[in-house]
Formats: structure tokens, C-alpha cells, sequence
């Protein structure tokens, strides 16, 4: 498989919850500051297939807007890395948009007893409600952002998965680190991403993996989470565990199959 920067065959856009932050050594040629690992899903996926030229464009902590317009740090657009050749996007992002993961870390931390909860408690007013959070901006820039995957890849199969669940309804667990009142705030903040993300996809002519309603038995607190909780002792807070990022990887790898057949490579 050889790696590009540019046409590449699969091209994978999206923040940290693809990049797979935390899950082991970091991709070759990567910035840093992407934080982009040799398993997030991507990775796994473009294994899966055996494509010919693969590039991985995700990076932690990119919102939709940077993955269209660019403006993280020094790293520019994602959709640079398409182009006329490219036959199957992946798309995975929308969390930094709203404050999702931030507040869910940040919440967990301020519960803590020490140094770490007496700062958060200090400097953090808390997350913020469900109506204070731009979703207009974000289904406007997702929107934006799958009509130009389309327009520089006018014959790629793009795929959007949304992201895992992290909290159920009548979940409860250490794992979390969350109260009740704080995941009752946090509930629909997650809902709403994977709503918006699911009617732009469509709207759009997109392929979804909805890994929202896939993984709802694999939330933190279930019996083989695909998602970490709070205070893991592999990988980051709140993000997919290897075995998230394999599911998903899969879950993509059997669409593609269903949709168009083995891709040629």
C-alpha cells in the first residue's frame, strides 16, 4: 500500500475518534500534533481493503469546518488530499464542533477530589446546555464539507460513520465518572451530533455506517465497551478503545461490501 499526501485512492477525514488518539504508535509521516495512530479506524480499514495508495488525513482535535477550510494549527484543509482519482472516503467528525468530548473530560475531571477537580472547579464554569451549543454551524459546515468531497471526488464512495455511543440512557457506572445531572446535560449533546450527522449524510447522497446505533451495547458502561470512560488505563478519555476502532473498521469494511462490492484497488 502506498502512502500519499494527495489522490490517493482512500482518503480519511476526521478528528480524534478516527485518528484514533491514544491506540498506539503513531502513523509514519504524521504530524504531531495530530496525534494520528497506525490503528484508528482508518488505518485498520485501509489494511482490511488492501488499497493501492492511502491517505490519512485525520487529526485530533479538528472540528468539520478545519477539516474543509483547514486553520488547525499549522496543518491546512483535509479535502486537500482528494482529488479526480479517489474512490472511497471515510468522514468521522462533528464532536469538536460542539464541545462534546471537552466538556464529557473536563466534567469527569471536575468531580475529582485533589489538585486536578480543584482547578477544573476553579477555572471551568461547566458544560455547556444542549440549546448553547452551535448545531446550526455544524450540520452548515458538514453539509459544506460533503459537497466538496463530491466535487473534487465525483466517483468516491463516501462513507460517513458517526460516533460511537458513549452514554445510554439508564447507564451508570464508575467508569464514567460522570453524576447523573451531568449525563442527563451530556445525553442529547451526543444524540444530536449523530442526528445532524446522519440527515447532512443523507441529504448529501453519503453512505452512513451508523455507528451511533451499532455500538449502543458498547457504551462505557456495557459489557464490552468499545469506548473508554473517564480514567482508562490504555488509550484517552472517552475515545474508542482498539477494539472500537477494529468494530468500526469492520462495520465500514461490510458496507463497502454491500454497497459496491470489493472495491478494486
Amino acid at each position: 500500500m502506498k502512502l500519499s499526501q494527495q489522490n490517493a485512492y482512500y482518503v480519511a477525514l476526521g478528528s480524534s475518534f478516527a485518528a484514533g488518539l491514544g491506540l498506539g504508535p503513531r502513523a509514519p509521516g504524521s504530524p504531531i500534533v495530530s496525534q494520528r495512530s497506525q490503528n484508528g479506524y482508518p488505518q485498520q480499514l485501509a489494511r482490511l481493503l488492501d488499497v493501492s495508495s492511502f491517505a490519512d488525513m485525520t487529526s485530533s482535535g479538528s472540528t468539520v469546518h478545519q477539516v474543509l477550510n483547514g486553520g488547525q494549527w499549522y496543518i491546512g484543509p483535509q479535502v486537500d488530499a482528494l482529488g479526480p482519482d479517489t474512490r472511497l472516503v471515510t468522514l468521522t467528525a462533528g464532536g469538536n464542533d460542539v464541545g462534546y468530548i471537552g466538556d464529557l473530560m473536563f466534567s469527569a475531571y471536575r468531580n475529582r477530589r485533589g489538585v486536578l477537580g480543584f482547578l477544573c472547579r476553579l477555572l471551568w464554569k461547566g458544560p455547556k446546555s444542549l440549546d448553547q451549543r452551535d448545531f446550526d454551524a455544524l450540520d452548515t459546515n458538514m453539509r459544506a464539507t460533503l459537497a466538496e468531497i463530491r466535487r473534487r471526488s465525483p466517483n468516491a464512495l463516501i462513507i460517513v460513520a458517526t460516533y460511537p455511543t458513549l452514554l445510554s440512557t439508564n447507564a451508570r457506572c464508575q467508569e464514567l465518572g460522570l453524576t447523573d445531572d451531568q449525563i442527563k446535560l451530556m445525553l442529547p449533546v451526543g444524540e444530536k451530533l449523530a442526528e445532524i450527522t446522519r440527515i447532512a449524510a443523507v441529504d448529501a447522497g453519503a453512505t452512513i455506517v451508523d455507528m451511533a446505533a451499532l455500538s449502543a451495547d458498547h457504551d462505557v458502561c456495557g459489557n464490552e465497551p468499545w469506548v473508554n470512560g473517564a480514567f482508562p488505563k490504555i488509550g484517552t478519555a472517552f475515545h474508542p478503545t482498539f477494539a472500537g476502532a477494529q468494530a468500526m473498521a469492520q462495520a465500514i469494511f461490510s458496507r463497502i461490501q454491500e454497497v459496491s462490492g470489493a472495491l478494486v484497488s
